[in-house]
């Protein structure tokens, strides 16, 4: 069996990385288990592949992104979508603005590639 994670150390801070195969994150339980793997490698950030996220995240009135972000929240970890997700936001303009509303916070962050979230966590200064 191949490790679906690895265990990165970007600017002092411990991220979690997710392979791109590997159970999708679809909901409350994918969410736990990432959490799991999370703490029991003392991640503070989990990166996961878009291509990973199933596509009910990406339609908010589902309400899978909601319980997903909420599960990070109460374990204080924060997310990471790592990928191309334009496609998704070009068909919906309530995607957009939630992308972009996630993007000024620290809890849940949409990043085209692994550079972007080094330069996320980078330091100010």
């Amino acid at each position: 069996m191949t490790t679906t994670t690895t265990l990165v150390t970007l600017h002092d801070t411990r991220v979690l990385r997710c392979a791109p195969e590997g159970p999708a994150l679809d909901g409350e339980s994918a969410a736990l288990d990432l959490i799991g793997d999370a703490f029991g490698q003392d991640a503070e950030v989990v990166a996961v592949p878009a291509e990973r996220v199933a596509e009910e995240f990406f339609r908010l009135r589902s309400g899978v992104a909601g319980a997903v972000v909420q599960k990070f929240a109460n374990y204080r970890l924060r997310l990471a979508v790592v990928g191309d997700v334009s496609g998704y936001v070009a068909d919906s303009s309530a995607l957009r603005d939630f992308v972009h509303e996630s993007n000024q916070g620290r809890q849940l962050w949409f990043l085209p590639d692994d550079a972007a979230l080094e330069e996320r966590l980078r330091p100010a200064g």
